[in-house]
């Protein structure tokens, strides 16, 4: 089995595993990823997209999925001034891993909503 134990800081920050999955797994950057699977996008298109998320949030999130190497940023001066953002090869690789999980999660709702329901009767 990989090793997914840390018991100190030094562990955590050093784990390849915790590393990865911290910056892919979150539900704003695994949603970014798959707004992104058609092509590139502007970052209002993404926004829309995407729905939920304020601009903040959306641009935490495409900084550290561009940093991590995700996603480029392009910058047309313009004006007016458009921001574009298309996946990398990695982002690319990642999509249809993220795609398998989302349409597992789909198809196991309706399972994972009637054992909620189950052990909040329990309770």
């Amino acid at each position: 089995m990989l090793k997914v134990t840390a018991v100190s800081k030094a562990e955590v920050d050093g784990c390849p595993v915790r590393q990865v999955l911290s910056k892919v797994t979150g539900k704003w950057q695994m949603l970014i990823v798959l707004a992104l699977e058609d092509g590139t996008l502007r970052f209002g298109e993404l926004k829309r997209t995407v729905g939920d998320i304020t601009q903040r949030v959306l641009t935490e999130n495409l900084r550290s999925l561009e940093r991590d190497g995700y996603l480029t940023r392009d910058v047309d001066a313009g004006p007016p001034v458009a921001v574009r953002y298309t996946l990398t090869d990695m982002g690319q690789e990642l999509l249809p891993l993220l795609k398998a999980l989302t349409g597992w999660a789909a198809s196991r709702h309706s399972d994972v909503a009637r054992s909620r329901a189950a052990f909040d009767q329990q309770e």
